[in-house]
């Protein structure tokens, strides 16, 4: 976890932290400009009856008669926290040592969002990402409110406020979009105030014209007018006191008077300069900013010792190097891939070894699992000889970082019955009464090759030695982690190592791969992993998509990054089994589409998808156990991979913002079941997707657009560009689409005309 910023002072009417505002009433008026930083108001202390008990004497003494408090002039902009308000000479105090506790701001402030763990963690966010901050915001009787959102950066500053809007009118609900300028550990904070002039212009547009005290109320908006001018920067204030002479001039007609007042000018002014009374400030709130790979990004997974293998009948087989699988590297980067993670790079264990495809029988030359990690050549911190040497590994990294690709290692915190740390240290590992060392097991599974971490007999011993493994790779230049199955482990370890980690060198990434509950996943977002794997790889209908979409689009963006992973080493989903090469293009579609960060497993580019029975998730002849080297040049010449989709769909999102991010996205009718439509907004840039979900049918249907979704009103009509083919499209309402598998699997169109932001 990040190092905490230091809490908000608290209020001293308050005796707990509350989500709701605490009652900090500012007696200045006047907003500051929304371009510079907002300052603090401070409310000067007076000692009242309510805050300052007297002190006990032993002796009991005649009680002197309470004095009334001396009159004060009431003005608008006064306030008094209710805390504070003097109680009627007659009324006698419940208890002078207990004060009453106020945890309502006078304009209150609920239920704040993005809100982790009840403030207690930041909600996440990534340099430029834009999220939405609500807020529940409303006041006694029918006095107009409004509310702002304030940032507050790694160096202690606040920046420009946002005016928030009321998302839907009735529900008191607010809402506003910022985006955080650096990473760092930041704070967001709701405000609140009364909103007099919105207040005096609903009652004048009412009174004026049916001419009901019209001197009066004009009067009222000139004295409004003439307070809210000091708090406009000069160069902006003439259309704010030509209103207030317009407002007295008696001479001309009441009604030219009140729209002098009411001009665009006018309301532009105040809207950036508003008049604020009864300001109330609520809690600061964590965020924590992190770099654009957190939550954006192309992953392209594969074995280095497959590259460049050699494998021939009746001859032990030939490991690929680093020096290999530098080769491969060109074509990663010209499909458009980010990331290239590798499987472990370690030495594997010879005890128990697995044969191809899991065979308990493996033959000397079988090449084992590298998840199987350590030997008599090294463990966690060590590179496998047959792979090269550490300078090998270093230059590897050199030439991916030339491609602008970065290198993310698995990091799988188990051992194979050779590793160093069994007879280092014998306490971190599961001992039966025998006195053996308890295996992995997954009934009906078992992974006799590999031993299972006890973290509970040295759980500080663990974490200082994995911070000291994965700062060894980071001076290699190693800056993101895909965890092995993080959720076998306690999550308090993950917290602590993570927060190390990420306290000295806030740009490293952890991804969890941990297909598991629900609970845990959120849990291991929650404190520190920065992406996720999900359940995309069993989500398939179109119903299934479109929930699970709007649940990782919805709250749960606050906190988790998915990552959508089309297959893995481990899974090859019977989608991918039956559906053939349209199965594995329209799946392509959906996950480089719907989440800023995607993968593939290599292999995928030329459909491979033979499993190893029927039923198995498994791949026959998987790479998990043996060498499998691909002739990708001859794929390429006979039209058998789908590469050029790939580098499409890659390319696409990198000139689309809107692929870019998670939390806008919204989903459109269409009346056929097989065909998906979904829409994403970043600024005005605006992609609509269409998708037919049958591999083995074409399929025809019509699109009905939600238009103001797509930033346009309901009859307007848009440009729109394909960005698979080129072709461009005038699109309306309804629009009618046919997608035929291995043809035209799906529509990714850009909105040419700009969208509206919202």
């Amino acid at each position: 976890m990040p190092a905490k910023r230091p809490a908000p002072q608290p209020n001293p009417e308050q005796s707990r932290p509350e989500l709701q505002a605490p009652p900090h009433p500012s007696p200045e008026p006047q907003a500051p400009p929304r371009k510079k930083p907002a300052k603090k108001a401070t409310a000067a202390k007076k000692t009242t009856a309510a805050t300052k008990a007297p002190a006990r004497k032993k002796t009991t003494q005649k009680k002197a008669p309470a004095k009334k408090p001396a009159a004060k002039k009431s003005t608008p902009e006064a306030t008094i926290p209710a805390a504070a308000v003097p109680l009627d000479p007659g009324v006698e105090k419940a208890s002078e040592a207990a004060p009453v506790q106020v945890t309502t701001g006078r304009i209150p402030i609920r239920d704040v969002r993005p809100l982790i763990a009840g403030g207690a963690r930041p909600a996440k966010s990534v340099v430029g990402e834009t999220f939405l901050v609500t807020a529940t915001v409303f006041r006694e009787g029918h006095d107009a409110v409004a509310a702002n959102v304030v940032l507050r950066g790694p160096d202690g500053q606040e920046g420009p406020w946002t005016p928030m809007r009321e998302l839907a009118p009735g529900t008191d609900r607010w809402g506003a979009e910022v985006a955080a300028t650096a990473t760092g550990s930041w704070t967001f904070r709701v405000e609140a105030w009364g909103d007099p002039v919105t207040t005096w212009r609903h009652t004048a547009r009412i009174k004026v014209p049916a001419g009901i005290d019209t001197e009066l109320v004009l009067e009222e908006g000139a004295a409004l007018y003439e307070r809210a001018a000091p708090g406009v920067p000069e160069p902006r204030r003439a259309p704010v006191l030509a209103a207030v002479a317009a407002l007295r001039d008696t001479a001309r007609p009441a009604a030219a008077r009140l729209a002098a007042a009411l001009t665009p000018d006018v309301d532009d002014v105040l809207a950036d300069h508003p008049l604020r009374e009864l300001l109330t400030r609520g809690p600061e709130l964590p965020l924590l900013v992190e770099r654009e790979r957190a939550l954006y990004g192309s992953w392209y997974e594969f074995f280095p010792r497959s590259e460049g293998a050699v494998v021939e009948p009746g001859k032990p087989p030939v490991s690929g190097t680093f020096a290999t699988a530098a080769r491969r590297l060109p074509a990663i980067a010209e499909m458009g891939f980010d990331v290239v993670y590798l499987p472990p790079v370690h030495p594997i264990g010879t005890t128990f070894r697995k044969g191809p495809d899991n065979s308990l029988s493996p033959g000397p030359h079988d090449v084992g699992v590298p998840w199987a990690i350590g030997s008599p050549d090294g463990g966690h911190d060590s590179i496998h000889p047959d792979l090269g040497t550490l300078d090998d590994f270093d230059r590897f990294v050199a030439q991916a970082r030339e491609l602008d690709l970065e290198v993310a290692l698995d990091f799988a915190l188990q051992c194979s019955p050779d590793h160093p740390w069994v007879d280092k240290y014998p306490e971190w590992f599961h001992h039966r009464p025998d006195g053996t060392i308890a295996y992995a097991e997954n009934p009906p599974k078992k992974y006799q090759d590999i031993y299972p971490i006890a973290f509970d007999a040295d759980l500080p011993g663990l974490i200082a030695e994995t911070t000291r493994v994965l700062r060894h790779w980071m001076a290699h230049g190693v800056r993101i982690f895909r965890v092995d199955n993080p959720h076998t482990k306690p999550v308090a370890f993950w917290e602590h190592v993570i927060a190390d980690i990420n306290r000295s060198d806030p740009d490293v990434i952890f991804l969890a791969e941990a297909f598991t509950r629900p609970a845990m996943m959120r849990t291991l977002a929650e404190i520190g992993f920065q992406q996720s794997y999900t359940y995309f790889t069993w989500r398939n209908s179109k119903q299934e998509l479109t929930e699970y979409i709007e649940e990782l689009a919805g709250e749960k963006a606050a906190c988790m990054r998915p990552n959508f992973f089309t297959n893995t080493p481990d899974i090859l989903h019977e989608f991918l089994q039956h559906g053939g090469r349209p199965a594995f293009e329209l799946r392509a579609v959906l996950a480089a589409t719907l989440s800023p960060a995607w993968g593939v497993y290599s292999g995928y580019e030329l459909c491979e998808n033979t499993p190893l029975r029927p039923g198995s998730e498994e791949y026959l002849h998987s790479e998990k156990y043996e060498l499998r080297p691909r002739d990708w040049e001859s794929a390429a010449r006979e039209g058998r991979t789908i590469a050029p989709l790939l580098t499409a769909l890659n390319d696409v999102r990198r000139r689309s913002p809107a692929l870019r991010q998670l939390r806008d996205v919204h989903f459109h009718h269409a009346d056929k079941d097989e065909v998906i439509v979904y829409s994403k907004r970043s600024g005005s840039n605006t992609v609509l997707v269409v998708v037919n979900l049958d591999p083995h049918h074409t399929q025809e249907a019509t699109v009905s657009l939600d238009m103001p979704q797509l930033g346009l009103g309901w009859h307007e009509s848009l440009a729109v560009r394909d960005e698979l083919t080129g072709d461009s499209y005038h699109w309306g309402r309804a629009n009618y689409v046919r997608l035929e598998p291995g043809r035209s699997p799906a529509h990714i169109l850009t909105v040419l005309r700009p969208s509206t932001p919202r």
